[in-house]
């Protein structure tokens, strides 16, 4: 993880992980990608969270 300061705690210590959800675009579609949290070890807040393939909203 790049330097990352948690804003609750103070840590340093970041993890990523995904949902079991992947989001999707409104428009009826099965293709969905997945979320990425980045968050604090020590207390759990989430620093941030990102979608893995943007190219399934382009249109």
């Amino acid at each position: 993880m790049e330097d990352k300061k948690c804003t609750n705690c103070g840590s340093v210590d970041f993890t990523e992980a995904t949902d079991y959800m992947p989001v999707k675009p409104i428009k009826m579609s099965l293709k969905g990608s997945n979320k990425i949290y980045t968050f604090c070890l020590n207390c759990g807040v989430v620093h941030s969270i990102r979608i893995e393939d943007t190219s399934i909203f382009k249109k």
